[in-house]
Parts: structure tokens; sequence; C-alpha cells
């Protein structure tokens, strides 16, 4: 069943699947490439720092060995010792911190900054022993301890093979002057350095390929699950489309409430209609207040005469305006002559002076 469910996994990711796992701590990540970091940092501090550091740690040393710098008559002085405690740890405070940087550096270029605010809070199943014991004992922790092991062999087996043509070079070594011998070493290490970083660089380079491979088959989905997806993201087209008739049946309600205050309603005389609204002395055109085809025509031909709001039939004029015309717009002006005459017609019939 399982590898069904697997088989059935054949599409790519949403970006929406890859935020939520990246919101619970699921990225893509190669620890060779915090191992290449840190060790390309360390090899830096040995090869560049080395000397500095070991001279300033020769002459604090010798200052520590000297009985006569530390004890006194009145027994040992401690403020001597914990002074020169101090100088060793401020010697070793640069190098620890470039190492702190570059384990950090080399998850940040990975990841960037990752906040797993899903994983934050107090969860009792982590602290489960039998689950514990199984993600030991699981198939990814052999694959990784096999890797882990592959590595060391691979690694020891280039340093060997690197160092195999310097072993000629030992007992002639010997001879050397203490200032050559330093130099002949610095130079082995930085020759060793070099060949271990770059084969670490391609396992690092090969690892991350790995893991994108491995996670990204890891996040596959489902055709079924990948149109749940789309659905939640885009929304359910039945409660889109409820809510759309609602939105409708608000608006028409709105439309029907603005009949009673309509100056005319212009008619078909029944397939269309048309509720205009004009106010003595305003500066616009009429508005169109209400529209409609059909039933909605008949409703508003009766709440026009309910309220005794004029009835007036040109079924051109009718047509053109409820194609043309938005609601709430007022009516454009290659209407105005004639909506003037049917306004100006309504006005004298109640009495009215004639509109401009």
């Amino acid at each position: 069943m399982a590898e069904a469910d697997d088989g059935s996994k054949t599409e790519q990711p949403s970006h929406r699947k890859l935020t939520r796992a990246r919101n619970q701590g699921q990225v893509i990540q190669s620890r060779e490439i915090n191992s290449l970091f840190m060790l390309s940092t360390g090899a830096a501090i040995v090869l560049l720092m080395g000397p500095g550091l070991a001279s300033r740690m020769e002459a604090t040393l010798a200052r520590f060995l000297d009985a006569a710098g530390l004890i006194s008559g009145g027994g040992v002085l401690w403020e001597a010792v914990g002074a020169l405690l101090g100088e060793i740890a401020k010697a070793f405070i640069l190098p620890l911190l470039l190492l702190v940087i570059a384990a950090v550096a080399g998850s940040v270029l990975q990841t960037g900054l990752v906040l797993a605010t899903d994983k934050i809070g107090f969860d009792l199943s982590r602290l489960s022993p039998a689950a514990g014991f199984k993600r030991l004992f699981s198939l990814r922790s052999g694959m990784e301890f096999f890797k882990n092991l592959t590595k060391v062999a691979v690694v020891m087996g280039v340093s060997g093979w690197l160092l195999a043509p310097e072993l000629r070079r030992m007992p002639s070594l010997i001879s050397l002057d203490p200032a050559s011998l330093a130099a002949e070493i610095h130079r082995l290490m930085a020759h060793l350095c070099l060949g271990v970083l770059t084969l670490i660089a391609a396992l690092a380079l090969l690892d991350y390929g790995y893991q994108r491979l491995s996670f990204m088959r890891q996040m596959r989905m489902s055709k079924q699950e990948l149109k749940e997806e789309n659905k939640q993201a885009e929304g359910d087209p039945m409660i889109k489309a409820r809510l759309r008739q609602i939105r409708m049946e608000r608006a028409r309600r709105r439309m029907m409430a603005a009949v009673p205050t309509a100056s005319v309603v212009v008619t078909n005389p029944t397939h269309y209609a048309v509720a205009l609204k004009y106010e003595m002395g305003s500066k616009g055109a009429p508005r169109v207040v209400a529209k409609g085809a059909d039933l909605i025509a008949k409703r508003i031909r009766e709440l026009a005469e309910e309220n005794e709001v004029p009835l007036v039939e040109n079924p051109p004029l009718a047509r053109a305006l409820y194609a043309t015309v938005e609601l709430d717009h007022e009516i454009p002006p290659e209407h105005y002559r004639a909506v003037a005459e049917i306004i100006s017609y309504v006005f004298r019939l109640k009495g009215k002076a004639r509109p401009k």
C-alpha cells in the first residue's frame, strides 16, 4: 500500500507545500558543506595564524613554567596564574569565533534564515525512547553512517597518497635548523590541506545534489493532493459561487431600494427597464440607479408603479442604456438629448420647471 502511495506521487511539490515544510524546519541542507566551511576555516587559522599563535603561546607558556614568577614566599600568586590563563584564553578567542561564524555561514548560505514556527513548543513525543531508538537504527541513519565511514576512508586514502612522496624526504628533515624545519612543515601542511579540502569540496557538492534530489522526491505530491491544494489556495468553487450569489443578491436589494427615488423608468416595455435619477439644479447628468431585464425589469416596473415613479416607453433608449451604462454611473453624452426630452416630459407632468 505504501509503495502504491509513493508511486502515485509523481508531481513536483507546490510552492505552498515547500513553504509549509520550511516552517516545519524541513529544508535542503548538506552536512558536508558545513564541514567544508569549518575545515577550510580551521586550515586557514592553522596556516595563516598558526605561526603567530605558536610564538605567542611559546612566550606565555615560558612565563607559566617560570616558577619564580608564580610562586613567592607567601605561596602561589593566583593573580599571576589567572592573568596567564587569561592571555591563553584571549589568544584562542578569535580562532574559536571564526569557527563559530563558519559553522553558521555554512547553514545560512544553504537555507537562509529558517524560523521553524511550527516546531516552537514542547512535544512529549520527542522524548519517546522508542522513537529515538527507531531513528537511531533507521535506514537513513544507516546510510549516514556508511556515508561518513566512506568519507573518512577516502580522506585517509587521499592523505596517504599525498604524503607518500614526502616520506622519502623525512630522514633529511632531521638535519635542518629549526626555522627551516618549521617552514618545511608549514609547506607540507599547506599541500595536505589543499588536497584534502579539494576532495571534501567535491564530496560536499555531490552530497548537496543528493540531499536536494532526496528532499524533492520526499516532497512529491499526488495529482489528488495537488488538486486539493490548488482548491484550498484558490478557494472552493462552490463557496466562491455562493459568495458571488450573496454579493449579487445584496447589490440587487440595494438597487431595488433605489427605484422609489428615481425620476423616471425607461422601459422596452417588457424586456428591459432602466431607472434614471435627476435632481433639479444638479450639475451632473442623470444617473442610472437601477436596471434589469425580464423578471428584474418587471420588478422594477412594479416598484415604480407602487411609488408613483413615471414609466416611459422608449425601447431603443432602454436597450442602449441597459447595455452601455453601469449602475450609479451618469449617462454618456450621446444619450443626453433623448434623456433630456424624457426628463422634461416627466417634470412637466409633475408641474416642475423644465431642467436645463
